[in-house]
């Protein structure tokens, strides 16, 4: 509501005076709802701000702006608080969960290639980040309307399979497998690497492995698929446990029958030069040459996502491709969007690029055998919080539920709550506070204000709403009314760390209220003034932390 009068304020101003971009903004400080900074148009004009105010204070005067002042340069708007306030909060009140969702007339569909982890590996701390970014990207997208695909680009190609072959070959045995497969197959990937610094030649041989694996060697087919499919029983458990799920599981090796088609476009277009055995597509003197397929014969990462880009706009008829992917892949990406250009599609392609997970400040890596699996980390955690909570909380019930709900939550929000370019500290002790900027404040925040207003229901005929003119009450309407736009701010900066933010805002902003501000009064207005306002605002906050992929509680 409050977006609509800033909108309609700038309209009326830019057509009555033919002018762009005018700034209407909600101000962080200072009292004023409302504010326009006058020193661009005194500047364009050639006036003194306080005449600027002079010329356009009439035009904004529109629907619920009750005063206007002139302040050190900016024309300030005080809103009418009653009757607006009460139009936010039933909105909130009335939509409940679906309070800022969006309706699109022409369904958009998204694809979204997330999480990816590579086979035969943990899953571990390191893949969260991509994993819970996308999955809140996805979240939101699908809020505001979008169709969207989530894509689980399994790494289950390429070289690194020619290694984990030859490791087991040489080294490894059936049964120990068979007995732990995953922290075995892990094991030998990491003798690999450790091997490989006193035998040159071990290198070439998962390379020769590799090819021969493209090439359909039944022998090493067998191996591959069975390192798969142990892999993906740990991959599903980790899913399950942090309630993300994907449309496909289709990895790089889906893709390994089309990739011919891929080559034979890219010689049909004239993009393809052999340089010293090696095939290439150059990019110019800005970017290094995409190499599409080794002097062997192997295709490699980009001629694959070159098959899968057109794989997806084809199948799913995509209007835009999301890649939540680290950093370290920025070349990649820009190379992939220059070969896709080259080759005449010009898609709609984002990467979505994130830092790092550090643990002591250290990045890990399963090649040197420093690693965290995120099940024996998600485990510490219940354990830690669940001891948190029976000190809290002795007698509650289902104490075993809260505490998985409030480990996992806590390491999500430590992770969302950072901007996404940025690295993490991997710390639990830290992410587990019931204080400060955490997962666990947020939750125990809504179960606050479901323990005050438990056994009581919001009547509307009831409310009184010259409660809301009060500042305390309607800073924090206003801060409710910004949740649709924060939806969309975060869309527009493939960002959950918008709405980790807002949130946190928002639940520091009612915890202060209640010091306060009694909700539970005798009055019959006042008390369904406050049903109503601290159900709001529970609302929203259970709505965001369901887009940022964290469970909310009724008791913890």
């Amino acid at each position: 509501m409050i977006e609509l009068i800033k909108k309609n304020i700038k309209r009326k101003i830019e057509q009555t005076y033919q002018l762009d971009q005018v700034i209407v903004e909600e101000p962080k400080r200072g009292a004023a709802d409302i504010a326009i900074p006058l020193f661009n148009l005194a500047k364009e004009w050639k006036m003194n701000p306080k005449l600027v105010f002079d010329k356009i204070k009439d035009d904004v005067l529109v629907d619920h702006v009750k005063e206007i002042e002139f302040t050190n340069g900016f024309l300030n708007i005080y809103l009418e608080r009653k009757e607006l306030s009460e139009q936010i909060l039933h909105n909130v009140f009335e939509k409940q969960s679906h309070y800022g969702d969006q309706l699109l007339e022409e369904k958009s569909s998204i694809v979204m290639d997330y999480s990816s982890p590579n086979i035969a590996k943990s899953f571990g701390v390191g893949h969260l980040r991509s994993t819970m970014i996308g999955n809140s990207i996805q979240l939101i997208y699908k809020k505001l309307g979008y169709q969207t695909v989530a894509v689980n680009h399994l790494g289950d190609w390429g070289t690194q399979f020619g290694k984990m072959i030859v490791a087991y070959q040489k080294w490894g045995s059936k049964e120990e497998v068979q007995k732990n497969p995953i922290a075995e197959m892990q094991k030998l990937y990491v003798k690999f690497h450790d091997e490989e610094k006193n035998d040159d030649s071990l290198e070439q041989q998962a390379r020769d492995v590799f090819k021969k694996l493209e090439d359909g060697d039944q022998v090493y087919t067998e191996l591959w698929s069975w390192f798969k499919d142990e892999s993906l029983k740990e991959f599903m458990q980790m899913y399950d446990l942090l309630n993300v799920s994907f449309d496909y599981f289709t990895g790089e090796s889906f893709y390994n029958g089309k990739m011919d088609a891929v080559v034979d476009e890219l010689e049909e277009k004239n993009l393809l030069k052999v340089d010293q055995g090696a095939t290439i597509v150059d990019l110019g003197d800005d970017m290094p040459p995409a190499l599409i397929k080794r002097s062997d014969g192997a295709t490699l990462y980009i001629t694959r996502d070159i098959a899968a880009i057109l794989y997806r706009y084809h199948t799913y008829d995509a209007t835009k491709l999301l890649y939540v992917v680290g950093n370290e892949q920025q070349l990649h990406f820009k190379q992939l969007k220059k070969v896709t250009d080259l080759m005449g599609y010009h898609f709609d392609i984002e990467h979505i690029n994130f830092g790092l997970v550090l643990v002591d400040g250290k990045k890990m890596s399963t090649r040197g055998g420093k690693f965290k699996r995120l099940e024996e980390v998600i485990d510490q955690a219940i354990l830690l919080a669940k001891e948190a909570i029976m000190s809290k909380n002795p007698d509650l019930k289902n104490q075993d539920e809260v505490a998985k709900a409030v480990a996992i939550g806590a390491i999500i929000y430590n992770d969302l709550k950072n901007d996404k370019h940025l690295d993490v500290d991997f710390d639990l002790e830290n992410m587990l506070k019931f204080e400060g900027q955490t997962g666990p404040y947020l939750q125990y925040s809504s179960v606050r204000i479901e323990s005050i207003l438990r056994g009581y229901d919001v009547d509307l005929s009831l409310v009184d709403s010259n409660v809301f003119m009060q500042d305390h009450y309607f800073e924090i309407v206003k801060s409710l009314a910004q949740f649709p736009n924060i939806l969309h701010r975060a869309k527009e900066l493939s960002s959950p760390s918008v709405i980790s933010k807002y949130v946190m805002s928002l639940a520091q902003a009612f915890n202060s209220f209640y010091g306060k501000e009694r909700l539970i009064v005798e009055d019959q207005g006042v008390l369904h003034a406050n049903l109503l306002f601290a159900r709001s605002i529970q609302i929203v906050i259970n709505e965001s932390l369901r887009l940022l992929g964290i469970k909310s509680l009724k008791e913890m």
